[in-house]
Order: structure tokens, then sequence, then C-alpha cells
């Protein structure tokens, strides 16, 4: 539920930007626009009240600002060529439409660009972050994150990227999973910085997936994406403990876990494994899944989880997935098991400095009894992450060797 103005505004900001985009198809010129809409809403709404159709309000406002900056340039060859198209400037009677947002979502994951830039392209223009709140995300200047966007702008500009939407949801749904996928990761699990996660990252996540989820009723592995985050995302409340620190989970009181995003995220699960052929996001669904349903930490059924991970492994080969497949097989048939599975990422360029590695070797040398290694493997993890809870948790439990 939307419970103020500035709620209203950060939803609505997308749909008018991409109102704009799908008329004008000038990115950066309707950008400018709808930000000045949403700073004179922001100073008008207060005083005289929202208006009725705010979403026609501030495409009304933002088109007319568009317009204005339009016939103010010196080019006469460009005012010329635009001519045609501002003598009928939009009016405030359009209705918002998702395939608006979805429109700044499929430019905003264009192929042209990095992952870091499509990253950071969608959170400002589909996620309505500030460029000072998404580079406190990612821990990097504000500076630095608004040349990151500006360079991004103008490569799907040079690139000649199209903004029509329509069929280019149905043609680029790989990358824009992987893309809402990171935003999630990086909000549950904060690379690096004072906090161990982000809810307005992984929220934004969400609230993207489900869109596309419905713009993609039949993709099953957007399905099982929406399920592994709802189902993921539901664990968030016994994460961490009173002071912020990590509550592994294994410790977790689940009786704080989300019930609602639970039985939401199992639903899915099972229209996801449904519908076409096993990808990775079922599959990791479906993990999430068996790990929901455990009412204690000893009931969760590992045998299960690990032939999930194997056949994860055939699907999708990936570093991160063999992690936790260990840490599945050691849970299953012993911590020696798990260790042998690592020792197959030991040289892989993928993984080099990544306190992942050493903080899951860490662990099954816990379980297998051998303390003075498993101390030093946390303390190597320790040393790597940049997360300053992990580091604690880490630094913590080798202490506690």
């Amino acid at each position: 539920m939307i419970e103020g103005p500035e709620d209203l505004l950060r939803t609505l900001a997308p749909q008018v930007l991409g109102v704009l985009v799908r008329r004008y198809r000038q990115f950066d010129a309707a950008e400018d626009a709808v930000q000045e809409a949403l700073l004179a809403a922001a100073t008008q709404w207060p005083v005289e009240g929202v208006p009725d159709n705010p979403h026609g309000w501030l495409v009304t406002v933002a088109a007319r600002r568009f317009v204005d900056a339009v016939r103010a340039e010196n080019a006469s060859r460009r005012r010329e060529e635009r001519a045609a198209v501002l003598d009928e400037p939009l009016s405030g009677t359009e209705t918002p439409q998702s395939d608006d947002t979805l429109t700044l979502l499929v430019l905003c994951c264009h192929p042209a660009l990095s992952a870091p830039s499509q990253l950071a392209l969608t959170l400002r223009a589909v996620g309505g972050l500030t460029t000072a709140e998404i580079a406190a995300a990612f821990l990097v200047p504000e500076t630095t994150m608004a040349q990151r966007i500006s360079r991004a702008k103008k490569t799907i500009r040079t690139a000649g990227a199209s903004f029509d939407g329509g069929d280019d949801v149905e043609d680029r749904p790989a990358v824009i999973r992987h893309v809402l996928y990171l935003i999630f990761n990086e909000g549950y699990t904060a690379s690096s910085g004072q906090v161990l996660a982000r809810a307005e990252l992984t929220g934004e996540a969400i609230r993207l997936t489900r869109l596309l989820s419905r713009a993609l009723p039949d993709d099953g592995e957007v399905t099982g994406l929406l399920a592994l985050m709802l189902l993921t995302d539901a664990r968030r409340p016994a994460r961490t403990g009173a002071g912020g620190e990590l509550v592994p989970l294994a410790e977790q009181d689940r009786s704080r876990w989300d019930a609602a995003q639970i039985a939401e995220g199992t639903a899915l699960v099972e229209q996801a494994l449904a519908r076409g052929a096993l990808g990775p996001y079922k599959l990791q669904a479906a993990i999430a899944a068996l790990h929901a349903e455990a009412r204690t930490a000893a009931e969760t059924d590992w045998p299960q989880i690990v032939a999930l991970y194997e056949l994860l492994g055939r699907v999708s080969p990936n570093p991160v997935y063999t992690l936790n497949h260990a840490v599945a097989l050691g849970m299953a048939r012993g911590p020696r098991a798990g260790l042998a599975l690592l020792t197959t990422l030991d040289d892989d360029d993928r993984l080099a400095g990544n306190h992942r590695l050493a903080a899951v070797r860490a662990h099954l040398l816990e379980l297998a009894g051998e303390p003075d290694a498993a101390r030093e493997q946390y303390r190597t993890a320790a040393r790597q992450t940049g997360s300053l809870p992990e580091r604690r948790y880490l630094e913590r439990r080798a202490g506690s060797l």
C-alpha cells in the first residue's frame, strides 16, 4: 500500500518516464523532464493535495517540460526534425501501463552495456533510486556512479537502441532475468559495507520481477526467479540479530520467516516446474522451497537438495552453485564428501580472492573435527570479505575454535 506522496512519486516515476521515452525516444531529455515534474509534484502536492489522476498530472507536466526544453535548443536542424512530434504533445489522459516500465527495463538491459552499467541504469531509471542511493548501495562515490550512468545512456544511444519495447521483452529475457537476479543478490547480502542486507534493492528486484512475470506468464524461468526471490527474502527477518549480526541458516528462528512469502513462493515453484525445461532459476527455487518447508534445520531434506544441486551443475555449471552443493553434500554424506568437491574449485579463477570458498571450507573442516585448519580458513575468509557483518561473523567463528 502506498503510504504518501513520496512513495507514490517513486512508484509513478518509471511509468511516466516510460511514456515519454516511448513517445519522444530521447532518454536523457525525457529523464530530465520527469525529474522536473517530480520536483514540481514534491513542491505542490503537499500544499495543494494529490491530484485525482497523479499519473496524468506527471505525464502532462513532464511532457511540457520536455517540449519547452527541445524548443529552447539552438540547433534548428534538430528542432525541425522533432517538430512533427512536438506539435502533438502528450496529455495527462493516458493511464499507467506496465508496458512503459518494461520498455525501460528492456532498454536498461541492452546487451551493449556492461553488467555493472545494466544494474546501475536499471536501478536509476526503472527502480527510481537516486544516484546517491545507488552509489551507497555499491559503495562508490556519487560522482563515479553518475559518470557510470551517464556513460550507459550514451552507450545505448550510440548503439541505436529501440525504445518501442514489444517483442524485445521476449527477445531479451535471459539478460533481464540475470540483471534482476544480481540486484536481488546484492540487496540480500551486500558485497561490502556495514549492513548485511539492503532492503531497497531486494524489494525493487521483487517488484520488477513480478512485472516481468506478468508480461511473460509462460516463461517458467521468470516464474522460478520470482519464487526464488520470495522464498529467499522470506528468511530476511531472521538473518540478523538485535545488533545487526549475521545469523546463519541453521541457527535462525524459523518462526520469524515470512509465512505469506513462503506460501506464494512454494506455489510459484510448482507452477514453474510445470512449464518447459528445467533451468537454473527453477532449480534454485526448488532448493529454496525445500529449505522453507523444513520446520527445523535438522528436518532439512539434504539428500533431495544434493540431487537438485547435481542437476543444477549439469544444467548450468557455476562455481557458486558448486560451493552450495559442497555444503549440501557435507550435510547429506559427511563433511569429507563436501571437502572433496571443493578441491575442484581450487584452480577456478572466478573464485580467486572470493571469501566464500574459504568460508565453506572452514565450515566443512569444523564439521570434520579439524578446528585448527577450520580456524585458519575462517580467518582467511574474514580478511577477504568486504562486508562488515560477514567479517565479524567469520572472526567470531574463528574465535570460538
